[in-house]
C-alpha cells in the first residue's frame, strides 16, 4: 500500500509536468514565491536521494542543489529535461533500495532513528505537499487543472 501511494504521488507530479517546455516548467508563476515545476522536479529529486541514498543505504554520493532553496532558485530551463530525467533515476534507485529493505529496517540520522515505513510516509507526504503547489502552477501557467 505505501509503495502505491508513493507511486501515485510520483505520477501526479509527473503528470503536472508534461507537455511543458523548459521555460513553462521553469516559469515562476505565483510571484513573489520562487516555485516553479522545474524547481519542485528538482526538490524532490534531491529529497528521494537524501532520505534513501545519503542517510538510509549511507552512499557516498553529492548533494543535489546544495544549500537552502537552491533547487528552487537556480531552476535553468535549459536544464529542465536533464533535471526531469535525474528525478525519473532518483525514483528508480529509491525503489531499488526499497525493493531490498523491510518496512522496519532502521537507520539513524542525527541522533534519531528512522524506519523504512517513515522514509514511505515521509516521501507520501513530501510529495502530497508540494503536488498541491504543482495544481496551482500548472494552472497558472497554461490553464490546465485535474489529476
Amino acid at each position: 500500500m505505501l509503495a502505491g501511494y508513493l507511486a501515485w504521488h510520483r505520477s501526479v507530479l509527473l503528470h503536472k509536468c508534461a507537455g511543458l517546455t523548459g521555460e513553462e516548467l521553469a516559469r515562476r508563476t505565483v510571484p513573489p514565491s520562487s516555485l516553479s515545476l522545474l524547481g519542485l522536479v528538482r526538490h524532490m529529486a534531491k529529497v528521494e536521494r537524501i532520505w534513501l541514498r545519503e542517510r538510509f543505504a549511507a552512499e557516498g554520493v553529492e548533494r543535489l542543489h546544495p544549500g537552502k532553496d537552491v533547487d528552487f532558485d537556480d531552476a535553468d530551463p535549459a536544464d529542465a529535461a536533464a533535471d526531469y530525467e535525474r528525478l525519473l533515476e532518483e525514483q528508480r534507485l529509491a525503489d531499488k533500495i526499497f525493493a531490498s529493505a523491510a518496512l522496519d529496517d532502521t537507520f539513524t540520522h542525527d541522533g534519531q532513528v528512522f524506519s523504512v515505513r517513515f522514509l514511505y510516509l515521509h516521501l507520501i507526504q513530501e510529495y502530497a505537499r508540494h503536488n498541491g503547489h504543482a495544481d496551482l502552477l500548472r494552472e497558472r501557467t497554461d490553464g490546465a487543472t485535474g489529476a
